[in-house]
């Protein structure tokens, strides 16, 4: 079908670059000064004062067709349609004054039945090329048909005005669902786009029976697939990248009758301290036109991993086929292992504990992990944080939604869960030690070849989980954190505290049937 100038009210001052070669698209990002080539042949670009996500500053906007289905409150924001309007009016108006436009077209999703067509309007020829690597190709001949289902606007040059604008600060995402559009404006992270077409399938999904879930997926030679929860930080992109199986994706998937199914056809890797040794598969994919954000180069253009001078957060983007061991196709069978990942600061958490389904509903609900002093500003102590499903500011619907379907499929395909910690042991943050890589992948390998079913648990008396008493080749003392620890009544103390913010936490719920309620901490 082509692009239609008419339908978005586009009349640029420049081209409308209209779905360009990636080679294409990074000559143009190098040539504008935007983009750097490092010496592997990644573009490398400063996202500016904006380094990660602004979840202050997403908007759902408002009508009497979806108001009673959106989980408004801190993350999901009310934005009124006249507010909305407006931002659109400003945005298409800055599109047009900025020069060239970049016009991207795609798929998300893999599984046919469920995939829609996305349409990425960028100010910046790095932000298509972004688009090109984590959203899927279509067919061929498919372009020519193409109809976008969700079209996102994205002018980072463009500022909104919180006095006239009605909103936070200069950055605006407005999600509007009955329009099937998305404005971002004010920052130049490129996370905001995917997360934005994520928000959409989480809003537009469930209704069609498939569960939407914020995890990385793979599967191993048996072709037995496995899903791996967790909010960023926790290890699911690096523990999901297995030389020994095959990736299905490392961030977003969706699971229906069919199996499960990537929504996304490349990967947004973290990538602060990488190196070859424990991180093989996304050090290598770091290459010709791999989009790379907020990493350091020294003076020979050689990308310094190790350097958090401009964030801790530093990403790169890159195609799926940069994985050797990737599966094009983005579909697999249902999953018999899932694995619920959490980073605890605090040093309290066992390393492993397996969940019945009544326990796997808790901590879906639950979605517990730290944040890190430093990380955020105000943050000077690590701090617990909830985030429902796993990825609460990615779910516009009320959660409970969202795990009646978890609970759909783990009794009707029997997966077996597992949380995960790849936090710290022998003290909190700053006294202990991080959970060692090589420790966390034999964790994760025992629960997938199936060792974990043959050991004996005991109960956790402060969190309520079934842990291991050993695993083979496994030091002990990593399964029973409270050991690891010199000062036993200081642990009891943190253990008790973290246990209450869990029940705390569930409260803000409601009615919750007594059966989940009573996998909890006990206090």
């Amino acid at each position: 079908m082509g692009f239609d100038y008419q339908i978005h009210r586009f009349d640029p001052t420049g081209k409308i670059h209209l779905n360009k070669r990636i080679e294409e698209l990074a000559e143009l990002a190098i040539s504008k000064g935007i983009a750097k080539k490092s010496k592997s042949g990644a573009l490398v670009v400063n996202t500016g004062k904006y380094t990660g996500r602004s979840p202050q500053d997403r908007y759902i906007v408002d009508s009497p067709k979806i108001r009673s289905k959106i989980n408004w409150g801190k993350v999901n924001i009310l934005l009124k349609n006249e507010k909305y309007q407006r931002l659109l009016e400003k945005i298409t108006n800055h599109l047009n004054q900025s020069g060239d436009i970049f016009v991207y077209d795609g798929i998300a999703g893999a599984d046919k039945k469920y995939q829609i067509h996305v349409r990425i309007i960028s100010e910046f020829a790095h932000q298509a090329l972004f688009a090109n690597h984590i959203f899927r190709e279509p067919e061929e001949g498919e372009l020519d048909q193409h109809q976008p289902d969700l079209t996102v606007l994205v002018a980072p040059n463009c500022l909104a005005d919180p006095k006239t604008d009605g909103t936070n600060s200069e950055v605006f995402i407005a999600l509007n669902p009955e329009e099937k559009m998305v404005l971002i404006g004010g920052s130049h992270y490129s996370g905001e786009i995917k997360k934005s077409v994520f928000s959409y399938l989480n809003f537009i999904l469930p209704d069609t029976g498939v569960l939407p879930m914020h995890c990385s997926a793979n599967v191993g030679k048996d072709n037995k697939s496995a899903l791996f929860f967790g909010l960023s930080g926790t290890g699911k992109t690096t523990l999901s990248a297995d030389p020994e199986r095959l990736l299905v994706g490392d961030d977003e998937h969706g699971w229906s009758e069919n199996g499960i199914f990537n929504f996304e056809g490349g990967c947004y890797a973290k990538c602060i301290n990488l190196n070859r040794e424990s991180e093989p598969q996304i050090f290598d994919a770091i290459k010709d036109y791999t989009v790379v954000e907020n990493v350091v180069l020294d003076k020979d253009n050689n990308l310094v991993f190790a350097d958090a001078s401009i964030s801790e957060n530093t990403r790169a983007a890159y195609p799926l086929s940069y994985i050797n061991n990737a599966v094009a196709i983005g579909v697999a069978g249902h999953p018999q292992k899932i694995i619920f990942l959490t980073a605890d600061a605090f040093g309290v958490l066992p390393a492993v504990a397996k969940l019945d389904t009544n326990a796997a509903m808790y901590h879906f609900l639950s979605g517990y992990t730290s944040k890190l002093a430093g990380a955020e500003r105000g943050v000077v102590q690590p701090e617990a944080t909830f985030s429902e499903c796993f990825g609460a500011p990615f779910m516009p619907l009320k959660p409970l939604v969202y795990a009646k379907l978890l609970k759909k499929y783990l009794t009707k395909y029997k997966s077996q869960v597992y949380l995960v910690n790849t936090g710290w042991f022998g003290g909190p943050y700053g006294i202990g030690s991080r959970m060692n890589i090589k420790a966390t992948r034999h964790i994760v390998s025992s629960i997938l070849n199936g060792e974990l079913d043959k050991v004996k648990y005991q109960k956790n008396p402060h969190f309520n989980l079934d842990v291991p008493n050993s695993i083979p080749e496994l030091d002990d003392f990593e399964l029973n954190p409270r050991a690891s620890w010199k000062d036993k009544k200081a642990y009891d103390k943190k253990a008790k505290g973290l246990a209450k913010l869990f029940v705390d936490n569930m409260k803000k719920f409601g009615s919750i049937p007594k059966a989940i309620i009573n996998q909890g901490p006990k206090i």
